[in-house]
């Protein structure tokens, strides 16, 4: 199946639009995962067995796998494993931000889609499409294209303005235009501002959207979801990373972010 179907099966499926975001940091893990061998894997699996029922989709970090060197990578390797087996609806997204010059994103498609089997893919655009192209060219997988990101800094750069419109602008026209030849584009919003959000959705039609900065970074659900939804009550995905994992209670944070979702959603 491919990616955008999948995604928009589970939205019918689990009735959410939630994300969680697999942000292990092992400086962050519990004491009691700490003393494990494989503390991430341990600590995933709970998580994943709290949450699953309420997600659309699971967001891996790959930051946080890849600083801790081999254990790292055979702690992501069994995580994956788990979900293809135990939810293999679930869609599981590789938060990487890749983009580099041809044959090096080759490589990095292969080691994503391939080696790691991830449904979707985090990218970045700054390269332009020549440096996606690899990516763009697994039709049943996902790229989520960077356009305006949550980070208090990203507006020295997405918001430089080319006549009258802003950077982020550009990039939204571009890859809802152009780079979606087969059909499996996604984009990075920001929950912290809906007007924008608002003005992306207006220029990509029923494109998903991949939305950083709820949960944890205090982006408002109501305006976020007014703002994003698409003609289907979908397009959105919207993830809460620390807000979840880190919770004295992650199965009923993820329960509650999504019914707060739904709320808004079906209002």
């Amino acid at each position: 199946m491919r990616a955008v179907d999948k995604y928009k099966a589970r939205v019918e499926a689990a009735n959410s639009l939630l994300c969680v975001g697999l942000d292990s940091d092992t400086q962050e893990l519990p004491a009691r995962f700490l003393a494990g061998e494989l503390p991430q894997w341990s600590f995933n699996r709970h998580i994943i067995n709290a949450t699953a029922q309420y997600a659309v989709a699971f967001k891996i970090n790959m930051a946080f796998y890849e600083s801790e060197g081999a254990d790292g990578w055979r702690q992501l390797e069994r995580t994956l494993a788990y979900l293809r087996e135990r939810h293999p609806d679930i869609l599981q997204i590789c938060d990487a931000k890749r983009g580099d010059i041809g044959n090096t994103s080759a490589a990095y498609a292969r080691a994503i889609f391939d080696a790691l089997g991830f449904d979707a893919v985090t990218l970045n655009p700054y390269l332009g499409r020549d440096a996606l192209q690899p990516f763009l060219d697994y039709e049943d997988r996902a790229c989520i294209i960077l356009c305006r990101t949550s980070n208090p800094g990203s507006a020295a750069l997405q918001n430089l303005r080319f006549g009258d419109r802003p950077l982020w602008r550009i990039v939204a026209e571009m890859v809802a235009s152009e780079w979606n030849e087969n059909g499996n584009c996604m984009l990075v919003a920001s929950g912290r501002d809906p007007a924008e959000m608002a003005q992306i959705r207006a220029i990509v039609g029923e494109l998903t959207l991949l939305v950083p900065g709820i949960g944890a970074q205090g982006g408002d659900v109501k305006a976020t979801v007014g703002a994003g939804l698409n003609r289907e009550k979908g397009g959105l995905i919207i993830n809460s990373s620390r807000g979840i994992i880190f919770a004295d209670d992650p199965a009923n944070a993820a329960r509650a972010l999504r019914d707060t979702i739904n709320h808004f959603r079906f209002a």
